[in-house]
């Protein structure tokens, strides 16, 4: 199947690398079909839609940035998605990531992180109950932090 991307471009892609939010995300309630992509810069991942192509989203994983993180999702969160926590063999879960101008103040949302059922290819965005989280972490200060290459 080929998509237009808004970052790439039409590429092929694996039906495999189809997502749904049946509850979409903050902001784009209305829009539940995505794929997951590869960014061509490592550590981060497309998540396209399908509906819109002016609308993407750019992700990481939260535990490349911050490796103590945890973000304590409402149980009945994994339920719905068939998952039994964050052990579950088929749980992925990811981090919005905003780019501005300057790349030095790029963010990641861990209060809102996204969890996923690879197996279903179901997910949802999800509130985290640590208030530890936040809407704005700097991806280059926590890396730095926790003593990785920053991107």
């Amino acid at each position: 199947m080929t998509v237009d991307t808004k970052a790439y471009g039409p590429v092929e892609i694996d039906e495999r690398q189809q997502i749904s939010l049946p509850l979409g995300l903050y902001g784009f309630e209305g829009l539940g079909d995505y794929i997951l992509l590869d960014a061509r810069q490592r550590p981060f991942y497309w998540l396209q839609s399908l509906e819109v192509r002016e609308v993407a989203f750019v992700l990481i994983d939260p535990k490349v940035i911050r490796p103590d993180y945890d973000a304590e999702i409402n149980p009945r969160d994994f339920e719905a998605l068939g998952l039994d926590g964050p052990e579950d063999e088929h749980f992925l879960q990811f981090a919005i990531v905003t780019i501005p101008e300057d790349r030095q103040d790029m963010t990641a949302n861990l209060q809102g992180p996204i969890i996923i059922n690879k197996e279903s290819r179901e997910g949802q965005q999800c509130i985290s109950r640590n208030d530890k989280w936040h809407v704005r972490h700097n991806i280059i200060e926590e890396m730095a932090a926790a003593g990785k290459d920053a991107c």
